[in-house]
């Protein structure tokens, strides 16, 4: 009898490795160890309120059918006019398609865009599963270091010289995971115009718009209207769970992504796309609101407190809620400092080894999400612990 077999493409596919540091994390707390956890890039609140009354009233009201597949026409018309008033940008309902999560936008996207055999040009460090959704599809990304004093962001200098024949796209984040850089329009508008002289397709995940502190984060299509954006009511609008996203694509793309959703998932959640008519609301905007301040606390007593103990952080993040740090004056092993801390402290952070292939030993992602009190106890626990030699 022969054994079990799989695709030879998930061979190639990483372990997202943040995911493996929850389970211990989680296993420890289920043994009755108090873990603070700062290493899931999933905000602390739970949906707004007038959020899940509205998928309360879809449940109730029986909305709980496949829709079309780009999604209903009211949510895409809401975004629609949701970059109208944001962004002041007029971008028509039919260049949206409702997605399942981000994720699922970025699968469409691989799947729409990349031949087995391309390259993908994108920044190291950057979210991990981005060059999983490549590989699934038989393409690979093409990671370009980037410098920690230019905020780990692409330069239009460095996409010019890695391009390659076999580069077909770049794809890019702002505000950025892992490192909460934004990129200003200037910086969009010079690299995109890098990429459109290649003849390459651009694509910018903008997942954590509205979770910037002090400026605003432009979006790609201000600077390029063929661009292929990415964005989701998991972030700033804190739907995680309810698995909903978006794309806005040119006109000549929306066919096949439609086709493309049809076979992959049919349709996002009914329930999640008619509770997210509430995200546009006032009363959940002032909600919204609320939490952005929040996370500006916590980013602001985060940062100095990482830097005093020693943490090397070369920037200030302007956005999501993240703090990229350079660990290497205190351990060589970025990967066994997060790992070993969990067990003596219960602090759970994630290590660089997730988000790319320079140096990551030497770096780890802080999240703050969770309360600014949590976040106290964490870097006292912190401290303890590289004060007894790590």
């Amino acid at each position: 009898m022969t054994s079990p077999s799989w695709a030879r493409r998930v061979d190639q596919i990483e372990s997202f490795k943040v995911m493996d540091l929850l389970q211990r994390a989680k296993t420890l707390e289920a043994s009755g160890h108090d873990v603070i956890h700062m290493e899931i890039g999933e905000p602390d609140f739970t949906t707004a309120p007038s959020i899940v009354e509205a998928g309360q009233q879809a449940l109730a009201t029986g909305k709980t059918q496949y829709t079309p597949a780009p999604g209903i026409p009211a949510l895409r018309e809401a975004i629609s006019q949701h970059y109208r008033q944001s962004y002041g940008l007029e971008i028509p309902a039919s260049r949206i398609i409702v997605t399942a999560g981000g994720s699922g936008g970025l699968m469409l996207l691989s799947a729409l865009l990349a031949n087995p055999g391309d390259s993908w040009m994108m920044a190291d460090p950057a979210y991990p599963c981005n060059r999983q959704f490549l590989r699934v599809v038989g393409a690979q990304a093409k990671m370009v270091a980037t410098k920690p004093e230019e905020g780990f962001v692409l330069t239009p200098e460095q996409v010019d010289k890695h391009w390659t024949a076999e580069v077909t796209g770049l794809l890019l984040a702002s505000p950025a995971n892992p490192t909460g850089y934004v990129m200003s329009q200037q910086e969009l508008a010079a690299i995109s115009e890098v990429v459109s002289a290649k003849g390459g397709h651009f694509i910018v995940d903008e997942i954590y718009h509205g979770l910037s502190y002090g400026q605003e984060a432009p979006t790609a299509l201000s600077v390029n209207d063929q661009a292929f954006v990415i964005n989701s009511f998991s972030k700033y609008f804190g739907m995680t769970g309810w698995r909903l996203g978006w794309i806005v694509a040119p006109e000549w793309a929306v066919e096949p992504l439609e086709r493309l959703a049809q076979n992959l998932f049919i349709s996002a959640p009914s329930i999640a796309q008619y509770a997210a008519l509430a995200c546009f609301e006032t009363e959940t905007r002032l909600v919204l609101e609320e939490r952005r301040a929040a996370f500006a606390k916590r980013r602001d007593f985060l940062l100095p407190a990482l830097r005093e103990l020693g943490f090397n952080v070369p920037f200030e993040p302007q956005g999501a809620f993240y703090i990229y740090a350079d660990v290497s004056a205190i351990t060589p092993d970025s990967y066994r400092f997060c790992f070993d801390l969990l067990e003596a402290e219960g602090v759970a952070i994630t290590p660089g080894a997730d988000f790319g292939h320079a140096s990551p030993e030497r770096y780890i992602r802080f999240a703050y999400t969770t309360s600014l009190e949590r976040l106290q106890e964490a870097v006292s626990r912190i401290a303890r612990f590289i004060e007894a030699g790590t």
